[in-house]
C-alpha cells in the first residue's frame, strides 16, 4: 500500500520537543487535518533548511507523509503575511497555542477555528493594546467550535431567554444561571446575548472582540474556570509565566510596606 502524502497544507507550529540528537517532534495545527504530530528529521543540525522556518506563531505551508500517529515532515515554507508577535503579545500567542494543545484532539479538523486562530495571531502582532480582548474572543470561539460553550442567550437549566437588567454567571456544567449575591463576576442578560449574536456573525472573531469591550474583566474569570474545567489543569503554564514576568517588572515593596501588607491581609 502506498504511503499517504499531503502537500502545501496551511499550518502553524504549536509546540516542539526533542526526538533524537538531531530531530524534533512538532505538534502542528493544520487547516484541513486539525492537530497532528510530525517528526522533523535532522532539523537541529546547523545546515538544516527547516531551522529558520519551523517557528511558532508563523503561518507555514507543510508537506508530510506517513500513516502512523507521528508522520514525517517533508518540506516547510513560510507562508508570509505578518510578523511574529513580540513581548507580552508573544506570551499571549503562546497561551493560544497551549489552549489548542490541551483542548483539541488529534486529527480532528477545525477549518473555521484555524482561520480564527490565524487572524488572532495577526492581531496580536499588530494590536498589542487589544491583547485581552483578542484572547477573550478567541477563548469563546474555541469553546464554541469544539462544543463546550453553552448557549449564551438562554439559562442553562430552564432554557428560558435571558432577561434584560438581570445578572448571570457562566458555570462549567450548568451553563448560565442567575447571579447570587456572593458572585463577584457577572454579566447582564444584554451582555451575554450580545456575545451570542457576535459569535453567530459571518466574521465572528472581530464581532466577538467588539462585544467583549466593557465586559472582558468580568468575562475573563468565568471563561478561565470553564477552560480549566475542560482541560483538567488548575493554571495554564503560559498564564503563570505571564504573571511571573509582570511581577518581575513591578517595583519591590519596602520591608516596612511588606510587613504592613502581611499584617492587613485577611
Amino acid at each position: 500500500m502506498a504511503t499517504r502524502r499531503f502537500s502545501e497544507e496551511p499550518a502553524f507550529v504549536l509546540h516542539r520537543y526533542d526526538w533524537s540528537e538531531s530531530s524534533l517532534v512538532l505538534e502542528v495545527f493544520t487547516r484541513h487535518h486539525g492537530r497532528i504530530a510530525l517528526v522533523a528529521k535532522g532539523v537541529k543540525r546547523p545546515t538544516s533548511q527547516f531551522r529558520p522556518v519551523l517557528l511558532p506563531l508563523q503561518p507555514l505551508h507543510l508537506s508530510w507523509g506517513g500513516d502512523a500517529e507521528v508522520r514525517t515532515l517533508k518540506s516547510a515554507q513560510w507562508q508570509g503575511g505578518h510578523v511574529m508577535p513580540t513581548g507580552e503579545a508573544l506570551l499571549s500567542g503562546c497561551y493560544l497555542n497551549e489552549l489548542l494543545m490541551r483542548l483539541l484532539a488529534r486529527d480532528d479538523p477545525h477549518a473555521a477555528l484555524y482561520d480564527h486562530y490565524m487572524l488572532a495571531v495577526q492581531l496580536l502582532a499588530e494590536r498589542a493594546d487589544a491583547q485581552q480582548l483578542i484572547l477573550r474572543a478567541f477563548e469563546l470561539l474555541l469553546l464554541r467550535d469544539i462544543g463546550l460553550l453553552p448557549d449564551l442567550a438562554h439559562e442553562g437549566n430552564t432554557l428560558a431567554p435571558l432577561q434584560d437588567g438581570v445578572f448571570y454567571v457562566l458555570g462549567p456544567e450548568s451553563g448560565l444561571r442567575a447571579a447570587h449575591e456572593d458572585d463577584t463576576h457577572a454579566l447582564t442578560g444584554e451582555q451575554w446575548c450580545s456575545l451570542q449574536i457576535a459569535l453567530d456573525e459571518a466574521d465572528p472573531l472581530i464581532a466577538t472582540l467588539r462585544a467583549c469591550v466593557g465586559c472582558q474583566q468580568a468575562l475573563q474569570p468565568q471563561l478561565r474556570n470553564l477552560l480549566h474545567y475542560h482541560s483538567g489543569v488548575r493554571v495554564f503554564k503560559t498564564r503563570q509565566l505571564m504573571l511571573d514576568v509582570q511581577a518581575m517588572g513591578r517595583p519591590r515593596a519596602s520591608p516596612e510596606a511588606a510587613s504592613t501588607n502581611l499584617q492587613t491581609t485577611p
